[in-house]
């Protein structure tokens, strides 16, 4: 399947789960394909953009390690994506790699310090952007994670949900307000 058949392919995929899945088997049947829904993702064009993030969440989600086969360029592609539908999905991804690498992944699925740094970074600038809250919180948990390791990430992450809390929607401020109590806990510990 060559780029534009895969767009193609893309146009007839709605919001729907059950659209999702199903394009995300087509292309875990096909793992070749993997890269060039990076590449569609990374164009940043409405909606097929969107459409290729969505899947690419859907094939993360089957099993994380098929990101690792692309994670340079999917690490390249995060800061070309400006389109909230995009962006979300991306940023889902982005927690499930953390997590894996400091929750107990395959020891050959491990991020590397770079590969870390660039997720962190991506976070902050999610976290202080103009974004909805689903990518707020997913870069509160990828923050609270990297902060493991990278030493003055905790306290930049508390600085900014407590600056940030009062202007917050109510998902916002119950996300923040967990993040500063795992918070809390860790300084304590």
């Amino acid at each position: 399947m060559t780029k534009e058949t895969l767009c193609n392919a893309l146009n007839y995929i709605n919001a729907s789960r059950e659209k999702r899945s199903e394009m995300a088997t087509t292309i875990l049947s096909q793992p070749t394909l993997i890269p060039l829904l990076v590449q569609i993702m990374k164009d940043d064009m409405d909606p097929i953009s969107c459409k290729a993030s969505w899947v690419l969440e859907f094939v993360a989600k089957d099993d994380i390690n098929h990101i690792y086969l692309v994670i340079e360029p999917f690490l390249d592609a995060l800061p070309f994506l400006s389109l909230e539908s995009s962006i979300r999905p991306a940023s889902k991804i982005c927690e499930m790699l953390v997590d894996n690498h400091y929750n107990g992944g395959q020891l050959d699925s491990k991020l590397t310090k770079a590969q870390i740094n660039t997720i962190a970074e991506i976070a902050f600038d999610w976290l202080i952007g103009e974004h909805k809250v689903a990518t707020k919180a997913y870069s509160m948990t990828i923050l609270l994670l990297t902060g493991k390791t990278i030493i003055w990430i905790h306290e930049e992450l508390e600085q900014i949900l407590k600056q940030n809390y009062e202007n917050g929607s109510a998902a916002y401020k119950a996300r923040a307000r967990m993040t500063l109590k795992s918070l809390k806990k860790l300084k304590n510990n």
